[in-house]
């Protein structure tokens, strides 16, 4: 998919050429639209996939990579909704501009490093009560997040009491300093609320295996509920399958884990 394509379309620019087969799901029997969440003084958009006509549905979170509210994460929105969920797409990174329209990754990264925990936090407490006011059933809550999003999983799993479960597709357990960022996922080992299973990938570059096998012995000292599958020669994004990092075999594998570990614990049916 050529640059002008992959824009029209919706895709992030900064991730580089767009596979020209990307998934695309449709909304048959869905209702999707985009939202406004009221945030102190400020409102967020979002988006969100549910089953048409159900009622009181599970809520689901995704937490986005660094690259924006892009149609990958529409799509996998919708995804989410054709499993009876009611997910939500919180766009934290407003206020920081349309991170879809940038292109360089030296001028993405700055940007997404500058949003402190606190807000992330709160932010995504927000989306969950302006859920639960259209009807989510938010005492089966779930969150599902990719890259920097994954990392948001693990955080959001040590803060939220209401969460039931989450999956974090190759989210670092080690943050680069930042004084943003007070802990990361492997300091907040021992104040995890709710299960969480890590999908990481054997040739992630950025994210050592060892690392993922450190943060799983933090987990298991602190005696919290936590799985790991790691897939061996698969790369960093590894799920995102507009970017050349696609692999078919492991996505469609991590899609199946993280449907069971949501119905395990009870937030899907």
């Amino acid at each position: 998919m050529t640059a002008s394509a992959a824009a029209a379309a919706g895709y992030t620019l900064a991730a580089g050429p767009v596979r020209a087969d990307v998934i695309t799901t449709d909304t048959n029997g869905l209702d999707v639209g985009t939202a406004k969440i009221k945030l102190a003084g400020d409102e967020m958009p979002a988006y969100f996939a549910r089953p048409a006509g159900a009622k009181n549905p599970p809520v689901v979170l995704v937490a986005m990579e660094i690259f924006g509210l892009h149609e990958y994460i529409k799509d996998v929105t919708r995804r989410l909704g054709k499993l009876g969920a009611f997910a939500v797409a919180p766009n934290y990174y407003f206020r920081k501009g349309d991170l879809t329209k940038v292109t360089e990754m030296s001028q993405l990264i700055p940007l997404v490093n500058s949003k402190p925990d606190s807000e992330l936090l709160s932010d995504l407490d927000s989306t969950v009560a302006w859920a639960k006011s259209q009807g989510g059933d938010t005492n089966r809550l779930g969150i599902v997040g990719f890259c920097r999003g994954g990392r948001t999983v693990w955080e959001y799993a040590a803060h939220s009491s209401a969460l039931k479960a989450g999956v974090a597709f190759y989210g670092p357990p080690v943050d680069a300093p930042n004084p943003l960022w007070p802990k990361s996922p492997m300091q907040l080992a021992p104040e995890m609320k709710a299960p969480v299973l890590g999908l990481y990938g054997g040739a992630d570059q950025g994210i050592p295996v060892a690392q993922v096998e450190e943060l799983k012995a933090a987990l298991a000292k602190a005696n919290k509920t936590a799985e790991f599958k790691i897939y061996p020669g698969a790369p960093h994004g590894f799920h995102a399958d507009y970017r050349p990092s696609y692999r078919k075999e492991a996505a469609e594998d991590a899609w199946t884990q993280m449907q069971a570990w949501l119905k395990k614990y009870k937030v899907l049916s």
